[in-house]
């Protein structure tokens, strides 16, 4: 590790290359997940209900079925399989059907790229940098997976909060203490809005999922990088989510996944926290 921090001329490149195929693997964890989920949640429906087996084979899994087309189903050979230069080299089309292939294959795997890049630039080749690798790879998952389903899955946030206070444990980038209160006051921020506003108007202003991803948010951010992490994700839901609602065409009733909104503010924040807030103890005339 130390060799790479000296040579980042070799460094960098390395985490590129690991980021492309990271970006393939996450890919195929947004895609399939969440069938794997509902099939599994409807074999588990029909049993306690007590309704009779029938013929439902699983979703393809995670790590063991090759990629395939999900038109066709043609199996993918390797060629076909090379992150981004596969998709440019057959023009984002199916060799075998000539069906056009989702973009989204190309974009995730690009933005893990910059972004395990990112990670190293910023803390280094070590555990450090590895620990910000895993913690913006789960943020990339969850936030295709949310943007494709609304859905946050509990076996990705409690992982990733879990892993943030495992960290902590080793003082990794904090102690367990700021961990551990971030993760609670992550969840119960998030909880009483949502409380208050079904106790006002007797909906669901959003879903648990998003309680759980702030809490794993707060488990790598500490206490202190929860409330920034809640403003900085409100703003940027009302830029972006303004600008979607108006290019779609849709009205402000239209149900938005806000998972994305708290992964970016969160990973802004684990990675400038203290600038920021220190920035704001500035403003505020506060030493």
């Amino acid at each position: 590790m130390a060799f790479l921090d000296q040579n980042p001329g070799l460094g960098y490149p390395l985490a590129a290359g690991f980021g492309l195929l990271l970006g393939s693997f996450l890919n195929v964890v947004i895609l399939r997940l969440p069938r794997r989920l509902e099939w599994q949640w409807q074999r588990d429906s029909r049993e306690m209900l007590g309704e009779p087996e029938t013929y439902d084979p699983p979703p393809p899994g995670i790590v063991i079925e090759r990629s395939h087309c999900p038109h066709c189903k043609h199996q993918l050979s390797w060629y076909e399989n090379i992150p981004v230069f596969s998709y440019l080299a057959l023009r984002g089309k199916c060799r075998h059907c000539g069906t056009k292939i989702s973009p989204q294959y190309p974009l995730v795997e690009l933005l893990t790229m910059l972004l395990m890049v990112a990670c190293v630039w910023r803390f280094g080749f070590g555990w450090q940098g590895f620990g910000a690798m895993v913690f913006t790879g789960f943020l990339i998952t969850l936030s295709g997976i949310d943007l494709r389903t609304q859905l946050l899955p509990d076996q990705l946030t409690l992982p990733l909060m879990w892993l943030g206070l495992i960290a902590a444990s080793d003082n990794l980038y904090f102690p367990v203490k700021p961990a551990l209160l971030g993760a609670v006051a992550g969840y119960l921020s998030l909880w009483i809005v949502w409380w208050l506003f079904k106790q006002l108007t007797g909906k669901e202003g959003m879903g648990h999922g998003d309680f759980k991803l702030l809490a794993a948010i707060g488990a790598w951010v500490g206490l202190k990088g929860v409330l920034p992490t809640v403003l900085l994700s409100s703003l940027v839901g009302a830029i972006i989510g303004s600008i979607w609602l108006a290019a779609k065409g849709r009205d402000k009733a239209t149900p938005i996944p806000f998972g994305p909104y708290l992964a970016i503010a969160g990973w802004i924040v684990f990675f400038w926290g203290e600038d920021l807030i220190g920035a704001h103890f500035r403003v505020a005339g506060i030493n």
